[in-house]
């Protein structure tokens, strides 16, 4: 009995936290959503920043969630990057687009993958790396998210003069 107690527990505590937090679409159509957001990324002089994972991923929704709330992050994220969730799920693996951006995947999960405003790959980051303690470090993820900036990828910077 109390074995069967335990099992049922387990499984509503299970399902009610796979349901509690949904921000990426399984339906969403991915290469749409890029070639949208690279239009105003262009628009925007911006780069597009790609968080891919899914709803099944803890460690996705604290990095989307340290975005939303911190507001140095999120003052450098509007300011620099057009952000786009790309879902890697059982519903939705979105296999044809991950494969034209060489695979992220390989790194796990979330993996963020950095477009220019033309669609040129310009970095894949391991999440990992960003990692510190049951989060996220505040001072990796700046400086991660400035090594790819627009500004801080402009050639004038680095003219011999």
């Amino acid at each position: 009995m109390r074995v069967l107690f335990t099992l049922l527990f387990l499984s509503l505590w299970s399902t009610g936290f796979s349901q509690a937090v949904h921000i990426y679409n399984p339906d969403a159509d991915v290469s749409s959503d890029i070639s949208k957001s690279l239009i105003r990324a262009k628009a925007e002089n911006k780069n597009l920043f790609l968080q891919v994972g899914g709803n099944w991923c803890p460690w996705c929704i604290k990095f989307h969630k340290m975005c939303a709330e911190d507001a140095d992050i999120k003052a450098l994220m509007d300011k620099s990057y057009v952000f786009l969730l790309v879902n890697y799920s059982k519903e939705n693996r979105n296999l044809a687009a991950l494969k034209k951006l060489d695979y992220p995947q390989r790194f796990g999960f979330p993996v963020f993958v950095i477009l220019d405003a033309n669609g040129k790959r310009i970095h894949t980051q391991n999440s990992s790396y960003l990692e510190d303690g049951e989060g996220y470090s505040k001072k990796k993820v700046i400086d991660f998210m400035t090594q790819w900036t627009p500004e801080a990828l402009n050639p004038e910077h680095y003219k011999v003069k």
